[in-house]
């Protein structure tokens, strides 16, 4: 990982809050040399070139060969600074939400003799990953969680095996999954549900099973009394959003990634 800061001048931090730090900019390598590219300027600093100075400063340390970048919201800005450095929009992830406190899902059965039942820790690790790495064999990211990833994640204040739907067959193989998220409330920010990931295997693709699963997983968090449910989904999977849509879902915020166009 490769961390740039930006500071800003004496004269103009101010004293009463400590506040100096104007920017940063943060890059998380991969072994083949490419990386993602976060950044974050001080509401105080913005549009005053703090983050053409950090992308300068990060050109002059590492370069921005393999870098690709995260703009959270797509601001004008955002996307105005990556032309100016040689960048397009590559992938573009959506955020959608569904009032689920009104939401009427529609009856959507498992495909014949596929049951649900909750994930088991020391049980089902091992299934889980490969039932994964097969469903988003082509996803760069969800695709390649390790056990280790899992561990992580079900250290989490928020893992409840309980939200963590599996679908198998007769014969207990694992077909497909959903697991869902509650994000605690934060302030004045209520409670909300997460689709945080519904994955089906090759085998079992074309059964209706992640319409089922959605709609599971959404029934359940519909039961801890959450008022929404939200999702992240790329805008290119066009078989996911139509589903959502469906289901009721609106589009809420949306991220871009940007990576560099060819011949720049």
């Amino acid at each position: 990982m490769l961390t740039v800061a930006l500071y800003a001048p004496d004269e103009q931090s101010d004293p009463a809050s400590g506040q100096d730090l104007a920017g940063i900019a943060v890059v998380v390598e991969a072994d083949d040399g490419t990386g993602v590219l976060e950044m974050a300027v001080h509401p105080s600093y913005r549009n005053q070139g703090a983050a053409g100075r950090l992308l300068d400063s990060l050109r002059d340390s590492r370069g921005l060969e393999g870098l690709n970048a995260w703009s959270h919201g797509n601001h004008e800005a955002a996307a105005e600074l990556a032309a100016r450095y040689g960048y397009g929009p590559a992938r573009e992830l959506w955020k959608m939400r569904l009032m689920s406190s009104t939401a009427e899902l529609p009856d959507a059965g498992l495909p014949e003799g596929v049951s649900l039942r909750a994930f088991v820790p020391g049980q089902d690790e091992s299934a889980w990953l490969a039932a994964n790495r097969a469903a988003f064999a082509h996803h760069p990211e969800q695709g390649s969680l390790t056990r280790a990833d899992l561990d992580a994640r079900m250290a989490e204040d928020w893992f409840d095996p309980a939200g963590f739907l599996l679908a198998v067959n007769p014969a207990g193989e694992l077909l497909g999954f959903h697991w869902t998220k509650v994000h605690p409330r934060q302030g004045p920010h209520p409670a909300i549900g997460e689709v945080y990931v519904v994955g089906v295997t090759p085998a079992a693709q074309g059964l209706g099973l992640g319409k089922a699963l959605t709609v599971a997983g959404i029934r359940y968090l519909q039961s801890h009394e959450l008022h929404s449910v939200m999702l992240y989904v790329d805008a290119d999977n066009t078989a996911a959003v139509a589903l959502y849509q469906k289901l009721g879902f609106v589009r809420w915020d949306v991220d871009v990634m940007y990576a560099p166009l060819t011949g720049k």
